[in-house]
């Protein structure tokens, strides 16, 4: 198959940044991952490997395919390979003025290349208004962990053109994952939704309606999701949805407003996975209940 994108860079190599890269290369695409030291982007290709290594010891890929794989995937702190891809992916940390700079230098360096940005919550709208073409510019919203979720929520901008929007749906099906469109909304359709439902299950917490394990047992038995709002919670990273919920209740309403027991358990660092505590204990990425 002929791709409409042949050669991608992502910008940041941490969790979210890794797993593109690694979706991108698995579909044949060229792929630099970049970060700002040598140590960052090393380790974004350990969490591909890892990731790798799972896979072929699920049978899901054969050690050709994982070699082949890493081969396509070409480590990077110089951002001036912006110039010599058709897409760039940024994945760097929720800070807008931080993605405005990237995004700014990004259509500098590259003036056909389609821009997106994997925030979950930012508005791609403002982020745009950096570009110096804001018709290239939109949303590829990708879910953790990235290999396995198989949705992208492509989010378009009052200014994005329909022909990247076109692409970026051909490449949704040519990496494997079902898209859906949303206008540039706060916290789209995805995060908008999750985090009601994350913040309702962390104030029942707070109010002794039953145990998180508890909580999160009916959403997952009783309307089959395949995580808990609170073990998600602690998936994503306190500190991460804090940041959002802060947003979306300047931006949409009270009802995204924090629950104080989450902003002491940000403030205690009790942030999930990445903290080993959070609404659970974690070993590695085992949740424990906390007796």
């Amino acid at each position: 198959m002929r791709h409409n994108i042949r050669r991608a860079l992502i910008i940041g190599a941490g969790t979210m940044g890794a797993g593109i890269a690694e979706v991108l290369a698995k579909s044949s695409i060229q792929t630099h991952l970049f970060d700002v030291s040598d140590e960052a982007v090393e380790s974004g290709l350990e969490r591909i490997k890892t990731s790798l290594a799972k896979a072929m010891a699920s049978d899901k890929i054969t050690n050709d395919a994982r070699l082949a794989i890493l081969d396509r995937i070409a480590l990077t702190t110089d951002q001036e390979v912006t110039k010599d891809v058709d897409l760039v992916i940024e994945a760097a940390p929720e800070n807008l003025e931080l993605k405005q700079k990237i995004f700014k230098a990004l259509s500098e360096n590259n003036s056909n290349a389609i821009l997106a940005s994997n925030t979950s919550s930012l508005s791609v709208t403002a982020i745009a208004e950096s570009a110096t073409n804001p018709e290239r510019v939109i949303g590829l919203h990708f879910f953790n962990p990235v290999p396995i979720m198989p949705l992208l929520e492509i989010v378009k901008t009052p200014s994005t053109s329909n022909e990247v929007i076109e692409r970026c749906e051909e490449l949704a099906r040519e990496i494997g994952k079902s898209a859906i469109l949303v206008n540039d909304s706060p916290g789209f359709a995805s995060s908008r939704l999750g985090l009601v439902l994350g913040l309702e299950a962390i104030r029942m917490v707070e109010s002794g309606v039953a145990s998180p394990e508890d909580i999160d047992r009916a959403m997952e038995l009783g309307y089959r999701h395949p995580m808990g709002p609170l073990k998600l919670t602690d998936w994503v990273g306190l500190d991460v949805r804090l940041a959002i919920a802060e947003h979306l209740e300047r931006e949409v309403g009270p009802q995204f407003a924090v629950p104080p027991l989450l902003r002491q358990m940000v403030e205690d660092g009790k942030l999930g996975r990445k903290s080993n505590e959070g609404f659970y204990l974690w070993e590695g990425k085992t949740a424990k209940p906390k007796k």
